[in-house]
Parts: C-alpha cells; structure tokens; sequence
C-alpha cells in the first residue's frame, strides 16, 4: 500500500448515469423552442437550474448590475447565487420587460396580483401587486382563488415546459432520452470538461454532498498519458 486514503472523495455508487447533451445538440433542441419555452431550457442549461427552482423565479431573483441570479428555495430549502449568463442579458432584460407589460394590464384590470408563499402577504398585504414579486415566468391564463374569487396569477406549468423539451427533442431526431433534468446534467458535464474544480460546481448546483456531484466525472472520458495532447493541437 502506498500512503494514505482517506481523503479521496469517492463518486457516489448508482446504476444511473445521466443522459448529457453536447452543445450542438442543446443549440439544436433550443432552435425548435417558442418563447418563453426557450429561454427557460437556457436558464437550465445555462445556470444549472432544475426545472422547478427556474418557474419559481421571480423579478427580485436578477441581479443584473451584479451579474448573478439567486435561487430561493432550492433542494433542501437552500438559498444560492449562480453566475447569469453574459451572453443572455439582453434576452433576459427583455423578457422582464414583457412581465412588466403583463403585470401592468393586470393591475389596470383590478386583478389582485401573484401568488406569495410562507404567509409573506399576512405580513406583507401590498405585496402580491408590486413588480419585485411577479413570477419571471409568469403563467399565460389567472387562476381563481376558491375561498376569495380572486383572480391571480401563478407561474407557467411545468407540464407545458416538458412538452414543449419533448416535441424539440422529437423535431431534432435525437436518440437519446431528454427531459428537462438533462440540461443541469449538460451544466455539470460541461463545466467539468472545462477543468471547472468539483468543488465549484457543487456549489453552483446547490448539493449538499459532494458525492452527488461526483456522479459526473462518469460522463467525462478519462485520458491516459498516450492518448493527452499537446495543447497546440486543441
């Protein structure tokens, strides 16, 4: 035996490993993607969300001077801050945009805003109505509230976003099985690839055990020293 162990970080044992797209193949699906159905599988990919963690953002999530998007409530009820994508800015300034456009015809049409989670409009009455609270993602019909006859609005349907992933991935002819976890995966997989440190990514995608992240330095293909490069053939 030559040294000591103990400190290795094992990948955690499973029978599953994750489906990962390439990029070409993420562009593709992408492509046959209407808004906002797109710019939600970017989100995914692009930040490393799970789909529930992206329909539950709200506008007060960007933090566009600072560059970084927040995410309440993830896994575990954990809070973390991600890296927003340079190259989506724009796109996303834009869309809020069209929230506001949204939220100001609902106002206007005596609606009674967003729905608010953990009692905050028990303590917080005009909440519901301001812009910092409205879904990003917000759903395209009200919902009616039971007990108030209130008409609200909720975020968009997760069930509509993983058709709208299955009938791009049929468009495309891609033979492996996508659904929307498959873009985290492509995150992770990709950022290992790029030499990102295990440890980085972890956090970026909130797990608690850095064995969850180990699962995918399966999906990456290890070299041996025969088959590595000269950096001047990359």
């Amino acid at each position: 035996m030559i040294g000591e162990h103990k400190d290795i970080v094992r990948a955690k044992k499973t029978n599953h490993i994750p489906t990962v797209l390439s990029i070409d193949e993420i562009k593709a699906v992408i492509k046959y993607l209407d808004p906002p159905y797109a710019l939600v599988v970017k989100l995914l990919y692009g930040c490393g969300l799970r789909l529930f963690e992206c329909l539950k953002l709200r506008v007060a999530n960007f933090n566009f001077d600072a560059g970084i998007l927040t995410v309440h409530d993830g896994k575990g009820k954990k809070d973390r801050t991600v890296p927003l994508p340079q190259t989506l800015l724009e796109e996303l300034k834009a869309h809020i945009e069209q929230v506001k456009e949204i939220h100001q015809k609902d106002l206007d049409a005596g609606y009674a805003g967003t729905f608010l989670e953990y009692q905050m409009e028990k303590k917080y009455r005009n909440a519901p109505k301001e812009l910092v609270w409205q879904w990003f993602f917000p759903a395209k019909t009200l919902t009616s509230v039971p007990d108030t006859k209130e008409l609200r609005r909720y975020h968009l349907h997760e069930t509509h976003v993983q058709g709208a992933i299955r009938w791009a991935v049929r468009k495309v002819k891609l033979t492996k099985r996508v659904t929307s976890h498959t873009f985290r995966h492509s995150f992770a997989t990709h950022l290992l690839q790029a030499n990102y440190d295990i440890r980085t990514i972890q956090t970026l995608l909130g797990h608690s055990n850095i064995r969850t992240t180990m699962i995918y330095t399966h999906c990456v293909p290890s070299r041996t020293s025969k088959e590595a490069k000269s950096p001047l053939d990359f």
